[in-house]
């Protein structure tokens, strides 16, 4: 009863990490997931770990031990964020191609996550997960929330890298980041059918006869599929890029948070 009481602390610890990350990061966060299994998968993953890690640890429960679970959870939030934030990039790009093709006004709801959201976001997310389950991309999330118990022990100063900045300024480049992904992403959409405009536009010069409005909307639903059906080869390659640096940013994450350690 002594060595449990004396472990348990530790292990809630690691508990509250794995599960907090579950909760937000995908797939695991997808709708169709039974929380049960998010539960029970966190459960054997703290297991794990704390059978790895933790059973040197010693955490006291006294009056400091809830900031310490706000802390855990806090880190785990913070780590499924940051990776949800990338997933994020593919439905704003396909936002900004269905505001340039016409499809904004028929948004979908996505049975995945249970809210609206663009028609071509919703079918590039759905390729991106299918992508990132084939190669194996669950595992090496896996891999590195429990690899996170190395660079970020326990005994981490996560509020003192909320105080310091460096943590707030990171996430706010990360953010700034992924916009600027998504654009890259739907470059090619946008700039087909700004170029569609600017032909248009010439058309309801020279020859005033033409209703622009009834050509142009599905002169622009053609062009914007016919540019994406050039892109799909392409696809599953981008999505791979976007996916390394998704990790390569993780990497960094769990780096400015031992910063504060390793001083």
């Amino acid at each position: 009863m002594e060595q449990f009481l004396q472990s348990f602390p530790v292990f809630l610890l690691i508990f509250c990490r794995i599960t907090a990350f579950f909760v937000v990061v995908p797939p695991f966060s997808l709708r169709g997931v039974p929380n049960t299994f998010k539960i029970g998968l966190g459960f054997f993953i703290s297991l794990i770990v704390f059978l790895t890690y933790g059973v040197n640890q010693s955490i006291p429960a006294d009056a400091q031990y809830i900031l310490f679970v706000i802390r855990e959870v806090l880190l785990g939030l913070l780590m499924g964020f940051l990776v949800y934030l990338f997933f994020t990039v593919v439905q704003t790009a396909g936002a900004l191609m269905d505001l340039q093709i016409g499809f904004a006004m028929a948004n979908i709801v996505d049975p995945m996550t249970g809210i609206s959201s663009p028609m071509l976001g919703n079918f590039k997310y759905m390729l991106l997960i299918m992508v990132f389950l084939l190669m194996n991309g669950h595992h090496y999330l896996l891999t590195a929330l429990m690899d996170s118990y190395q660079w970020v022990p326990l005994s981490n100063e996560l509020f003192g890298r909320f105080a310091e900045g460096n943590l707030t300024e990171y996430l706010t480049r990360a953010l700034g980041n992924t916009f600027v992904l998504a654009l890259q992403m739907a470059s090619p959409i946008v700039i087909a059918l700004f170029l569609t405009d600017v032909g248009l536009g010439f058309l309801a010069k020279t020859a005033p006869q033409y209703n622009v409005f009834v050509v142009g909307i599905p002169l622009k639903i053609i062009v914007g599929l016919f540019v994406l059906f050039l892109m799909m080869p392409g696809m599953a390659m981008l999505f791979e890029r976007l996916l390394g640096i998704m990790f390569d940013n993780l990497n960094q994450l769990l780096g400015i948070i031992r910063g504060a350690d390793s001083q």
